[in-house]
């Protein structure tokens, strides 16, 4: 943490801040608090100015090349999983979706959208090795290659790709921020709309959330959202959780059967 002291000065105490890469500290003196960041994503400016984040303070570029992000530091805490549920949580989720600017950025970033057919040559060479330990997932496939010619390549948007609860944050004033970017990509937002929906909205109110969402729940949307649904857990297959894995394909094929009646 030396290099932070340097850039920040000795009346700073700076403690890592956790998480998987370890390139994430708080930085507190006196009454002023920072969270900085190593290499976050690029386009935290944008996110910042959207309201999206908290706000960014300063960015800085080492000789090394490497770049210091620092935000406001914001006492609140995560989403627990009812809150979800929330318009609020729909609202700026359809935000991020509708914004042009963050997704003109990606693009002049060289980010390639995802493109079903693409996506859909991985998940066959993914699943060959999985098929004979796994009976449903034979069926996840073929209702992926009949739901395909639905799947719009046109249809993008800036999607975040890890809609945990974890992630959303609420302050103590009361504000609503989407953290942690690092996954996004450019792809069709029924694939962070579906990961939320199932994992945190009962099914019965999946109707009222998309109406705060802004779009209408109707059968075009959820195969979009099953297709998605099914990509993930397909490329999340390991020796270690088919059985697991095995259960959430059986419950898949379960909701999609009825849109395919």
């Amino acid at each position: 943490m030396n290099w932070l002291e340097h850039i920040l000065g000795n009346e700073w105490k700076i403690a890592p801040a956790g998480g998987v890469t370890g390139e994430a500290y708080y930085a507190k003196s006196g009454d002023r608090q920072l969270f900085l960041k190593r290499n976050s994503s690029p386009f935290l400016a944008v996110l910042s100015a959207e309201g999206i984040v908290p706000k960014l303070v300063w960015t800085k570029r080492m000789e090394n090349g490497d770049v210091i992000t620092a935000q406001e530091w914001l006492m609140g805490r995560g989403l627990t999983f009812s809150e979800m549920s929330d318009p609020r949580v729909a609202k700026l989720l359809s935000k991020i979706h509708h914004s042009s600017e963050m997704l003109n950025l990606l693009m002049r970033m060289g980010k390639k959208p995802l493109q079903p057919e693409a996506k859909m040559e991985e998940l066959r060479g993914k699943a060959a090795g999985f098929q004979d330990r796994l009976p449903a997932l034979k069926q996840v496939l073929a209702s992926l290659e009949q739901f395909l010619p639905e799947m719009p390549d046109q249809l993008l948007a800036v999607c975040h790709f890890d809609i945990d609860h974890n992630n959303w944050m609420i302050s103590q004033r009361d504000e609503l921020y989407l953290v942690d970017w690092d996954s996004a990509l450019i792809a069709d937002p029924a694939a962070d709309i579906g990961m939320l929906l199932r994992k945190y909205v009962p099914y019965t109110d999946w109707e009222d959330w998309m109406k705060a969402y802004g779009k209408p729940l109707n059968n075009a949307l959820l195969r979009r959202i099953y297709w998605y649904e099914a990509a993930r857990i397909i490329m999340s297959l390991r020796d270690d959780n088919m059985e697991r894995k095995s259960k959430e394909l059986e419950q898949l094929l379960t909701e999609v059967h009825k849109l395919s009646c």
